[in-house]
């Protein structure tokens, strides 16, 4: 009897140590462009943080904040962009203090294996599609990476509605480079890092006048995240050495960990 008792007692313990293992949980909405990035990232750190778990839910930013506002447990939401996440800031849906540009990115003028089209640069496709043959795809107009596309239309003076029969839409910036892998369009406008994530060519990067600003990613905990001092330590994390490696890996410029290196260096002074 006695040695049955240490054996319960000591199963016991080991279902209360694997409870104590996984007690932390934190989830995460992300824009598409970051899969393998913050995927890696969230690795590590679980790796050297075995009592948390991290989930991350990828999509376009837009459908992000619609599933966030409709009631979605989200703690921690990562935007390609600042629309979406001053959406919720004004709706008072951000915990006081926690948001911080995290990354920038490019869009990018990218093509399929070989470049049938023989396309040379963004001004090029702006004359082909208002007088000549091609087929663009970018995103749709409530994907960020659509968004910055519609202003580079703007820019060079391109009519949506007028080339529409020459543009092909995807939900989310994945879904666009996925049509120019597969070569069933002659170029698309995707983020760099996407091109680099998919191996496809980038012909020119468009620059900060041609989209309207630079491309920010912007960061939060959500007001009601369950955890906010594990979402504090995940988000640091984040700024830190480790994972700005990940970032940097697939062509993000790092924002936060500069800002936080130069705000180390001024202390010092």
């Amino acid at each position: 009897m006695k040695k049955f008792i240490s054996l319960f007692l000591a199963l016991a313990m080991v279902l209360t140590c694997a409870a104590a293992l996984a007690e932390t949980e934190i989830t995460v909405y992300a824009a598409t462009s970051m899969t393998a990035s913050l995927t890696k990232a969230a690795e590590q750190y679980m790796a050297e943080n075995p009592d948390v778990t991290v989930t991350i839910n990828f999509g376009s930013s837009g459908t992000l904040l619609t599933q966030i506002q409709e009631g979605a447990a989200c703690d921690i939401f990562i935007s390609a962009a600042q629309k979406q996440m001053n959406t919720l800031e004004e709706a008072g849906m951000l915990a006081e203090g926690t948001r911080f540009d995290i990354l920038e990115n490019k869009l990018a003028l990218a093509v399929p294996e070989g470049n049938p089209a023989g396309i040379e640069s963004i001004e090029q496709v702006v004359s082909l599609l208002k007088d000549g043959d091609i087929l663009v795809a970018m995103g749709n107009s409530d994907v960020p990476c659509g968004q910055y596309t519609q202003k580079l239309f703007e820019y060079f003076g391109v009519d949506e509605a007028a080339v529409a029969a020459k543009l092909s839409y995807g939900n989310n910036v994945g879904e666009v480079a996925q049509q120019v892998v597969a070569g069933s369009v002659s170029c698309g406008f995707i983020y760099h890092t996407d091109a680099y994530s998919y191996g496809l060519e980038v012909i020119e990067e468009a620059t900060a006048d041609m989209v309207g600003g630079r491309v920010v990613y912007p960061a939060a905990v959500l007001a009601n995240a369950a955890d906010a001092d594990a979402c504090a330590a995940f988000m640091e994390y984040l700024k830190g050495d480790e994972a700005s490696a990940c970032f940097a890996e697939v062509g993000f410029t790092t924002i936060a960990q500069a800002s936080a290196e130069e705000a180390t260096e001024e202390a010092a002074q």
